[in-house]
């Protein structure tokens, strides 16, 4: 019955990595661990738990995101910010060091939840 709730909450890591010091690896480590399906995204190829990295340059059609998790820098993310508000995610967690205000606000302004919080803080937590 866990695995239910869990699936509703499909992950966009976006600024996905296969290097094993990053936050955005270790977020992709702590939602495989808790079973929350997830779609690394991002610029770099790579593997991360057997799931390809997705080429963001491609702003792929993906259905379903739950929550978008960011991991790119304001200054990286200016092309892709109409793409991941196109994606209707119902939130999106600016990560510390990710806070972009023209997201934040086109975000709320499409009625997407938004946070300013640590996606490894709220998994372990309990609060993702």
């Amino acid at each position: 019955m866990d695995s239910a709730p869990n699936k509703s909450k499909l992950t966009l890591i976006v600024g996905a990595t296969d290097n094993i010091e990053r936050y955005a690896y270790r977020a992709a480590d702590l939602l495989q661990a808790k079973g929350i399906p997830f779609i690394p995204i991002g610029i770099k190829k790579g593997m991360v738990f057997g799931k390809e990295i997705v080429d963001l340059r491609q702003k792929p059609l993906l259905a379903g995101i739950h929550t978008i998790t960011l991991y790119l820098g304001p200054t990286n993310q200016t092309e892709w910010v109409d793409y991941l508000i196109a994606l209707q995610p119902k939130r999106i967690i600016f990560n510390p060091g990710t806070e972009n205000p023209l997201l934040f606000q086109k975000a709320k302004a499409s009625g997407i939840e938004v946070l300013e919080a640590c996606t490894l803080v709220m998994l372990t937590t309990g609060q993702f």
